[in-house]
């Protein structure tokens, strides 16, 4: 059961030919073993669509009774034939009635009713099956399979999404049928958000009903990327109470997906109980269905124009040698006296009140406790950081850069009054609420009602948590502010960042999150879907090579897609695209166009650097790194 007060469930996708009965049964098992709660199968023709049956009875004689999805694109015998044998179809009302050219189409309001009248006749008989069956539905939209008819109607946008979808569920509750799950995925956090957002508001301004939601982040891509994007997109719905089932969608195997999104459920389980109250808004200014960054001043290389900065926390430890600052991106290089940087570089570090007794590199400043600083000899050339009693009796005792610790339950007049006269200030905003993310937003929200506009680092700190959950949590907390167009900067810790090789994961999380925010771009982006059925090559060690082949793109988005299906809709966002269409058969994308057909597996990865290379958008190797020692 879904929706209401029933369970958040946990759901995950088969990456085996269907065809393959008993590894469809085997894969399934331990799915629902790791704790998926519902299992997809993809069913892209009539026979894999039988062979479902096959799959569940195996399932149902060897004791385990998990709901089985069929996926289903382009065709509606297929989800026909689903619907009288497993429990849910899930369909994408971008393929399901229409086909790809990439055409702009010029409707008059008459001839767009002509193409609802056709969409209803092709939709029909699965919705009429559906309530024969007792049979449930998921209209699925994807961002980067809008139809060509939405897309020229409202364009590549969160309204075209939410459209997609209405279009089919006004047929479905015409008929009466109502057993259905909506979502509205994307590879992109932001867009996906504001999606699902709208699509609630128009639920609700239209009086239908308030169908349960399918959270996701499609094609999020492996390791610490994946788990990022992932926690940032599904979690900022958690946290807005939206969500019925979550599925993270990794380019690994499929059992490694359920716990990861049983983490991010789970954090809600007892949240109320441990939280504070959260002072009442009444005036939002802020859309949440469009992205704008909130307007500040520049101070010193905060806030305005400005990327989000990062700082790395040293507080704890103190840098003891200059082979501490390796886990902040930064090198020194004793054959040659210089300091090199990587593009995971920290900007600022954070060392408290245990000083720097060694001369930093030019790109790193040092952030010290205001005692500590106040006693220092260079006071120029050190940032202070303020609690928010030394601010409000001290004020700006920095020429340029005074970082002010503020909790942000922290609502006082006193507080904005001195804010709002101040040009040198940052605020450190935390909160040890266990509603983090809402606390802070309240905060922000209270700045622009007050036209306040001081840059604001966002401050994080987990203690008793996996590695794996710190990256879901601090991307959940501070993802979701950078979303809503909130935070000039990023500090994390993490049970005190004791140990370089902890430091090493706070520091690439903070720029991973960044990135994922789409704030601050330091590295290659890669668009790659979990794998299903339908893959026609090995996903996850095709994605490895691509990756160790140009990891070094700082900016450039690839797209690895393992069929035709999650071809270049799938991967609307990438720069370019490496699509499998047969045995060892692959194509190749510019942006959206396929600009090389049938390149061999074997060359294909070489074809793509080609390409790269083509449009000048190649680097060697070498030459970054000869970079960042200059």
């Amino acid at each position: 059961m879904l929706g209401s007060d029933f369970p958040i469930r946990v759901q995950s996708m088969t990456t085996i030919d269907t065809m393959d009965t008993e590894g469809s049964v085997q894969q399934s098992i331990r799915m629902i073993k790791s704790g998926s709660e519902l299992v997809r199968i993809t069913a892209p023709s009539v026979k894999e669509a039988q062979n479902l049956d096959n799959i569940r009875k195996e399932l149902r004689e060897r004791g385990y009774d998990t709901p089985l999805v069929a996926d289903i694109h382009f065709t509606p015998n297929a989800a026909e034939l689903a619907a009288r044998i497993v429990e849910k179809v899930r369909i994408n009302p971008g393929n399901y009635a229409d086909k790809k050219r990439f055409q702009h189409i010029d409707y008059t309001d008459e001839t767009y009713q002509d193409e609802l009248a056709r969409i209803k006749e092709r939709f029909l008989p699965l919705v009429k099956l559906c309530k024969e069956n007792g049979t449930a539905m998921r209209i699925g939209t994807n961002h980067g399979s809008l139809s060509d008819r939405i897309l020229s109607r409202y364009g590549d946008t969160p309204l075209g999404m939410v459209e997609s979808a209405l279009e089919f569920l006004r047929i479905c509750e015409d008929e009466g049928f109502y057993d259905i799950v909506i979502s509205m995925k994307s590879s992109n956090p932001q867009v996906m958000v504001q999606a699902y957002r709208l699509l609630v508001q128009r639920l609700d301004e239209e009086g239908l009903k308030p169908y349960p939601l399918h959270l996701g982040v499609t094609e999020a891509g492996e390791g610490e990327d994946g788990r990022i994007k992932s926690a940032m997109g599904i979690g900022t719905l958690l946290e807005d109470g939206l969500g019925d089932t979550v599925r993270v969608s990794l380019t690994e195997e499929p059992e490694f997906e359920a716990p990861v999104a049983r983490s991010l459920i789970d954090r809600y389980t007892n949240r109320a109980s441990l939280s504070s109250p959260i002072a009442e808004i009444k005036k939002n200014p802020i859309d949440p269905y469009s992205y704008k960054r909130r307007e500040t001043i520049e101070v010193s290389n905060f806030g305005e124009t400005n990327v989000p900065r990062v700082i790395a926390d040293f507080s704890q430890t103190g840098v003891k040698s200059v082979d501490d600052l390796k886990a902040i991106g930064h090198f020194y290089l004793p054959a040659t006296d210089k300091w090199a940087m990587n593009d995971l570089g920290a900007d600022y570090i954070y060392s408290g009140a245990k000083p720097v007794q060694f001369m930093l590199p030019n790109g790193l400043k040092e952030i010290q406790d205001f005692d500590i600083w106040s006693k220092a000899e260079d006071q120029k050339n050190k940032v202070p950081f303020l609690s928010t009693s030394q601010y409000l009796d001290k004020g700006e005792v920095h020429p340029s850069l005074n970082i002010v610790s503020v909790k942000a339950d922290n609502l006082s007049e006193d507080l904005f009054n001195a804010l709002a006269n101040s040009s040198k200030t940052v605020v450190q905003l935390s909160t040890s609420n266990a509603h983090a993310m809402a606390e802070m937003r309240r905060f922000f929200i209270e700045l622009v009602n007050k036209s306040i506009k001081i840059p604001v680092i966002l401050s994080s700190h987990y203690t008793n948590i996996s590695e794996s959950d710190f990256q879901l949590y601090s991307a959940t907390d501070c993802g979701a502010l950078l979303i809503d167009g909130f935070g000039d900067g990023i500090t994390l810790s993490f049970d005190h960042n004791l140990s370089n090789e902890t430091r090493k994961v706070v520091n690439s999380t903070s720029f991973g999150i960044l990135q994922a925010a789409r704030t601050r771009i330091t590295k290659t982006e890669y668009i790659s879907c979990p794998s299903c059925g339908r893959t026609l090559f090995d996903l996850q060690e095709t994605t490895a090579m691509i990756r160790k082949r140009t990891d070094h793109l700082k900016g450039v988005k690839i797209g690895i897609m393992g069929c035709i299906v999650n071809g270049p809709g799938e991967m609307a966002d990438a720069d370019y695209g490496y699509v499998g269409i047969g045995k060892d058969k692959i194509s190749l994308y510019r942006g959206q166009n396929v600009v090389k057909r049938s390149v061999h597996s074997d060359n294909a990865v070489d074809e793509l650097i080609e390409l790269i290379k083509e449009d000048g958008n190649w680097i060697e190797p070498s030459k970054v790194e000869d970079a960042l020692v200059a």
